[in-house]
């Protein structure tokens, strides 16, 4: 970051502290000009060797001082260009002043390189060198200047004036690079405050958001600190209840136990009415401090989901891999079975035993396809789909493949706008043939023939929806809650897994596959699918 930059920032405290001080002592600059240029006469130094000059350099430069100070405080800042005129301000004084009171030469041009200092402090590099190159022609200037005309002025002022010049660039060159590590380091100490506050906030929100609970309870039993996870296991008590022996008595009690005996009681317990059981675990913040430790509760329940995870994986596997071993001897079965049918010798009974076998190798291939499917799934490959034109293809090709008899089948798509979702053409094909499928099988009243819709429309916010409806008798709520499970199915010749295959694809896709029962009867599948992202135009 250059000086530059700085300058003109209002908001940089290591500027404004700068600022601050050249400001004031270019005040007590002007009070010494004042002082010695208004001495009186009888005291006998200094000299002055024109004393109008000398008063009126003085007082000027005290209005002058004063009033940078005034223009500073309304203004925050002065600005790069602002500093650079006061600076050659302070130059030209210096140099009347010497001109005016050769006795105190020395101690004004020492007071000179504070300010030069000071500019290497706030201004760039070659600004800096400008200003001192301008003070050392001053100074050289006015001991040439008075050579001819003031006897008291010899080679030794040269060299004074000389030795000044060098000191000036020696002090700017060196400033400048102090200020700019200086820069660096505030800089560097400011963007490790922001990330430690960005951390801190990070942690926190990571905390507050763990699915496990922790809290922080001093030496008294007091909660300090407690995340969303806690607070819920704990009941959902009221922000001044602090007390952990009234909160939660059991794990105070448990608590109490680890810090006197160091033994852990890992046994689940339940905190309050209506939650899980928890398992807690307590840490101290220091070794061999009991002021603050930090309790864990572990959520039994979701311990348990993660090995019913695990479980199913294991057993998704192994059955995949038995499905895989049952389709051949199973194909032989039903080969053996098809054989038997076309002799002319079998008799009405054993003809209708073969329909018996050919009807359960059927329902055993549909549970083994299933299986191998889920096992087998793909990746999703998500494309930009037009709803409408899809669900009038799909139908079209279903009518094509599948006779429907009496049974009805069609789209009803009455969106003023095209109804874009995203999502995998081919798993979307196998979830609404599933759904459609079900609903011509067992969606009818007794009798009747089924009516099924495919329903294409713009939901809440635009999201796209598709439905399958149908006017049967609809779905019981017991059994509606547990339709989306693997295995479960109320028909005769069910899998069970139709649905949980289709919620399976549906997710998938980041889709959502819900039952909605339809008033007056019938049922609707409803799948809410991913919207297109819409890119927002630049200005």
């Amino acid at each position: 970051m250059s000086s530059r930059a700085i300058v003109d920032s209002p908001n940089s405290t290591t500027t404004r502290h700068e600022l601050l001080f050249l400001n004031y002592f270019r005040l007590a600059q002007a009070l010494v000009y004042v002082g010695l240029a208004f001495t009186p006469s009888g005291m006998g130094w200094p000299h002055l060797d024109n004393s109008e000059l000398a008063r009126l350099v003085a007082a000027g430069y005290l209005l002058f001082a004063l009033a940078v100070i005034s223009i500073t405080h309304l203004t925050k800042s002065l600005g790069w260009l602002g500093i650079l005129g006061t600076l050659l301000l302070d130059i030209v004084a210096a140099v009347l002043a010497i001109a005016a009171m050769n006795e105190a030469r020395i101690g004004i041009a020492m007071m000179l390189a504070v300010n030069l200092a000071a500019g290497a402090l706030l201004l760039p590099l070659r600004l800096a060198l400008f200003l001192a190159a301008l003070a050392t022609l001053g100074v050289l200037g006015r001991t040439l200047f008075a050579l001819p005309h003031t006897p008291s002025v010899d080679d030794r002022d040269f060299l004074e004036s000389g030795l000044f010049g060098m000191a000036y660039f020696a002090i700017v060159v060196l400033c400048n690079v102090l200020g700019r590590q200086l820069r660096a380091s505030e800089a560097l100490a400011e963007q490790r405050s922001i990330d430690l506050v960005n951390l801190a906030q990070v942690n926190e929100l990571i905390i507050r958001r763990m699915k496990t609970g922790v809290m922080l309870v001093d030496d008294a039993n007091r909660i300090h600190q407690i995340n969303e996870a806690a607070w819920m296991l704990l009941g959902n008590p009221s922000s001044d209840q602090r007390d952990l022996g009234r909160v939660a008595p059991e794990l105070s009690r448990r608590l109490y136990h680890w810090i006197t005996s160091g033994k852990l009681d890992e046994t689940a317990t339940q905190l309050a009415d209506g939650m899980p059981e928890v398992v807690p675990r307590f840490s101290r913040l220091a070794p061999n401090d009991d002021s603050l430790v930090l309790i864990f509760l572990d959520d039994t329940s979701l311990v348990s989901r993660r090995a019913e995870e695990l479980t199913l994986g294991s057993l998704g596997r192994l059955s995949a891999s038995i499905a895989h071993e049952i389709r051949n001897p199973l194909a032989a079965i039903r080969y053996s079975a098809q054989l038997l049918a076309e002799s002319h010798e079998m008799s009405a009974t054993d003809l209708r035993m073969v329909e018996i076998i050919n009807n359960h190798c059927s329902r055993l291939n549909d549970i083994i396809e299933n299986i191998l499917q889920l096992s087998r799934r793909e990746r999703s490959r998500p494309e930009t789909l037009n709803l409408g034109e899809w669900a009038h293809d799909f139908v079209d090709e279903y009518k094509l493949g599948n006779d429907l008899g009496n049974d009805s089948l069609r789209v009803i798509d009455n969106s003023a706008q095209p109804v874009i979702a995203v999502a995998d053409s081919q798993q979307l094909h196998q979830v609404v043939w599933n759904l459609v499928q079900n609903a011509l099988r067992y969606g009818r009243m007794p009798g009747e023939p089924a009516r099924v819709l495919v329903v294409v429309r713009h939901g809440e916010h635009g999201v796209p929806i598709l439905e399958v409806i149908d006017r049967g008798p609809g779905i019981a709520p017991k059994v509606a809650a547990q339709i989306f499970e693997p295995f479960y199915t109320t028909h005769e010749y069910g899998t069970g897994l139709g649905l949980y295959l289709a919620r399976q694809m549906a997710e998938a896709n980041q889709a959502a596959l819900e039952y909605v029962r339809v008033a007056g009867g019938g049922s609707c599948f409803r799948l809410v699918l991913t919207p297109p992202v819409r890119i927002e135009p630049t200005a």
